[in-house]
């Protein structure tokens, strides 16, 4: 999927619960706080225990000292899916 359709998908699905798999096969569960032109910024669903992209380019850990969560570059994203309520 282009970068830029990929950004529109989490841009309109801001403030919901998603899954986001990473092309390494990572898995990330969170809620999406923002996007911006290259990344997506999760807050965390368990805790902040899923940091699995930090360290590998992927982003920090915050977003500009906001306390937006795991940041996960957009190019990274395999795909994202919606988490129904009753997972949480």
């Amino acid at each position: 999927m282009a970068l830029e359709n990929m950004q529109q998908q989490c841009n309109r699905h801001r403030g919901k619960a998603v899954v986001i798999r990473t092309k390494d096969g990572n898995e990330h569960r969170g809620i999406i706080q923002h996007v911006d032109n290259r990344h997506v910024y999760l807050q965390p669903l368990n805790g902040g225990r899923n940091l699995g992209g930090f360290g590998y380019g992927f982003g920090g850990y915050s977003y500009r000292g906001r306390g937006f969560g795991l940041g996960i570059a957009i190019g990274a994203i395999a795909t994202l899916a919606l988490i129904p309520f009753f997972f949480w």
